[in-house]
């Protein structure tokens, strides 16, 4: 028999800077080319939703800024928790909501700065962590675009990282994470700080961490 068709939701908005549609839409063939029933939402109404979030097993987010009422926020923790996934990368994960502190538990992390412009910069897996599926079997890449300086949660399992050299502010080099999962309840949570612009996802360890991490996340 076959089996039943997952559920993932695809939540966009917010700043339109990041391409929230033009992004989200790269990864929707790959959602359904692996079995899920994809359904899009432009208002952070959907969250209010608590019986379509339990259905869902799959959530999406590309919402950078704009502001997550307490009512959306308790509903979208609380599916978390009870097991649905939750995705996402760059600001729309993780540059959302800034006054939401249960919003940021959440996600375990939140930008703070980046230097002006795209730099070109290696992300480093880490070893410890090689066989974890979403980096299993790939190598230390590089990329030209944003780094994000983060606030971070311990609690965080780091799978890639990028380091800040040393500057006129900072008198040592600063390594931060660049890609985690977190145990979230019965959730799970996977974040890429990778994803400004849409052909950022054109290296190919990105869009495979992406891809992996969505499938990870998922219930």
């Amino acid at each position: 028999m076959a089996s039943e068709e997952r559920q993932a939701l695809v939540v966009r908005g917010g700043w339109e800077g990041h391409r929230p549609v033009e992004t989200t839409d790269l990864f929707i063939p790959f959602l359904t080319g692996a079995g899920f029933r994809v359904r899009t939402a432009d208002t952070l109404d959907v969250y209010e939703d608590a019986a379509l979030l339990a259905a869902t097993d799959l959530i999406v987010q590309c919402w950078t800024m704009g502001e997550i009422t307490p009512e959306q926020c308790d509903s979208l923790t609380a599916a978390v928790r009870a097991g649905t996934g939750f995705a996402g990368w760059h600001g729309g994960i993780v540059d959302s909501f800034r006054g939401s502190v249960d919003y940021q538990l959440l996600t375990g992390g939140q930008f703070l700065f980046h230097p002006p412009g795209f730099q070109r910069h290696r992300v480093s897996l880490d070893p410890k962590r090689a066989d974890h599926p979403v980096i299993s079997g790939l190598s230390d890449f590089e990329v030209d675009t944003e780094k994000y300086w983060l606030a971070t949660d311990p609690l965080i399992d780091v799978l890639a990282t990028i380091t800040f050299e040393p500057d006129e502010t900072r008198p040592r080099a600063a390594e931060h994470p660049a890609v985690w999962t977190r145990q979230w309840g019965r959730g799970r949570v996977f974040v890429s700080t990778i994803g400004h612009k849409p052909d950022d996802f054109d290296t190919p360890e990105v869009r495979t961490i992406t891809e992996r991490g969505m499938l990870w996340a998922s219930r």
